[in-house]
C-alpha cells in the first residue's frame, strides 16, 4: 500500500485552500493528509485542513524554528510548504530533513536575494533581465529627487516597502491636493505627494521605500516550478488586464521568468511577475512561494500543487506542459465554511495505514475541522 502523504500549510494565505484541495484531488490518486496553523481562528484554512492548530504569538524567528520543527516531529509531516518565517526556516533545511521532512522552498542563498526588492532588482538586472528605474527612498528629501525625475521621465512615480508581500503598502504619487473627489467612491491607492512629504517630515525613524514608475497593464505572473538542479519544470503566465484573466507560453514572459528560476535556484514554486515599460515587459516582483492564484493553472489541466509535492518527495514529475490553455475567465468570491464557534477536540485515532502522530496528546489551542472526504470537498 502506498502511504499516505502528510504535508503541513503554516499562516499561509486563505486563497491556499485551494491549494489543498488540489492536492486531494492529485492525479496519482494517492492519500494526502493535510495539517494547518494559523494565528486567526476564522482562516479558512483551518477549516479545510484534517487537523489545525493555533500558532503561537511573539515568536522570533529562531524560536519558530525550534516551534515548526517540533511540528513536523509531532505530526509526521513529510512535506512543509513554509510562508511565516520562510528564511529562518529554510537555512535549516538540513534540521527539517533529519526529521523526516522535506521542505517546499528554495534554499536560503535564493531566499535571501528576494527579501529585499532592491538586491532583487540588482541581482535581475546583472543576469540581463530588464527592470524598470528605481529609487530607494528613506526621507522626504530623497522622495521629492525620485518623484521629480520619473515625472521628467514622463512617468508617473509609485512606491512600495522595499521588504513586503504582495501590494501591501503600493501606493500612487498625485500632485492633486486632497479633496471630497477622494471621498467619494471606494478608498484609492492614489496619495497627494505634499500629505507624504508631511508625514515623513513628521515621522520618528526612516522609512525603506522603492519608489518606480506606475508600471502598464497587462499584468503576468509566471508560475515555475524548478528542482534542485536549477532545471524549470514548469513554467506558464497567468495574465491580468483588469477583471479579465488568462494564460500565456509566450516567450517574451517565460524566457526571462526562467532565466531568474533557473539562475537563482529558485527550487520548487516560486512566481515571478511582470509589466510593461515602454512597450516592453519589465520585472515587477519576485515571489520565492507558491502564489496565491496558483491554482488557477487547474484551467489548463495543470496540478501545480501536486507536482511540487511529488518533487519535493524526490520523485520527478518531468518537464510539465499545460495540455491546453483554458479560455478567459474572472475572480469572484465565494462562501466558505468555518470551524464552529465552539472548537471540537483533535483526531485521536490515527489515519488508516499511517503511524500513530495524531494519537498524542493536542495544545489546549488545538482546532479540528471536518476530514478530507467532508462537505468541504
Amino acid at each position: 500500500m502506498v502511504s499516505r502523504v502528510r504535508v503541513w500549510l503554516n499562516r499561509t494565505y486563505a486563497e491556499n485552500v485551494f491549494f489543498m484541495d488540489q492536492l486531494r484531488r492529485n492525479p496519482s490518486d494517492r492519500a494526502v493528509e493535510i495539517h494547518a496553523t494559523h494565528g486567526d481562528p476564522d482562516s479558512p484554512v483551518l477549516a479545510a485542513a484534517d487537523t489545525a492548530e493555533l500558532e503561537p504569538e511573539g515568536l522570533s524567528p529562531a524560536a519558530y524554528v525550534e516551534y515548526a520543527l517540533a511540528q513536523c516531529r509531532r505530526r509526521g509531516i513529510d512535506v512543509f510548504v513554509p510562508r511565516l518565517h520562510q528564511s529562518a526556516i529554510v537555512a535549516h533545511r538540513a534540521d527539517f530533513e533529519a526529521a523526516g521532512t522535506a521542505l517546499l522552498a528554495p534554499p536560503p542563498e535564493a531566499v535571501a536575494v528576494f527579501e529585499d526588492k532592491v538586491v532583487a532588482y540588482q541581482a535581475v538586472e546583472s543576469i540581463g533581465v530588464p527592470v524598470p528605474p528605481w529609487w530607494r527612498v528613506r526621507d522626504a528629501d530623497e522622495l521629492v529627487v525620485a518623484v521629480e525625475e520619473l515625472e521628467r521621465l514622463g512617468h508617473r512615480a509609485c512606491f512600495k516597502p522595499a521588504a513586503g508581500a504582495g501590494g501591501v503598502g503600493f501606493r500612487m504619487i498625485t500632485r492633486e491636493p486632497f479633496s471630497l473627489a477622494q471621498l467619494k467612491g471606494f478608498p484609492s491607492p492614489e496619495v497627494p505627494l505634499d500629505l507624504v512629504l508631511e508625514s515623513l517630515r513628521r515621522a520618528e525613524e526612516p522609512v525603506d521605500w522603492l519608489v518606480m514608475p506606475r508600471l502598464e497593464q497587462p499584468e503576468v505572473s509566471v508560475d515555475c516550478l524548478t528542482g534542485a538542479d536549477n532545471r524549470v519544470r514548469l513554467a506558464i503566465g497567468r495574465t491580468k488586464h483588469g477583471r479579465r484573466r488568462g494564460f500565456t507560453r509566450h516567450e517574451r514572459w517565460l524566457e526571462p521568468a526562467r532565466r531568474i528560476a533557473e539562475g537563482f535556484g529558485l527550487h520548487h514554486l516560486s512566481n515571478i511577475q511582470f509589466r510593461m515599460l515602454g512597450g516592453r515587459p519589465v520585472l515587477m516582483d519576485v515571489n520565492t512561494r507558491p502564489a496565491g492564484g496558483l491554482h488557477q493553472l487547474s484551467l489548463c489541466g495543470v496540478n501545480a500543487p501536486w507536482a511540487a509535492v511529488r518533487l519535493a518527495l524526490g520523485d520527478d514529475p518531468g518537464e510539465i506542459g499545460p495540455p491546453f490553455l483554458g479560455q478567459d475567465y474572472t475572480v469572484v468570491s465565494a462562501p466558505r465554511p468555518l470551524l464552529p464557534v465552539t472548537v471540537p477536540r483533535q483526531r485521536t485515532e490515527p489515519p488508516t495505514g499511517t503511524g500513530t502522530p495524531d494519537a498524542l496528546p493536542a495544545p489546549a489551542t488545538s482546532v479540528e475541522p471536518r476530514t478530507a472526504s467532508g462537505a468541504l470537498q
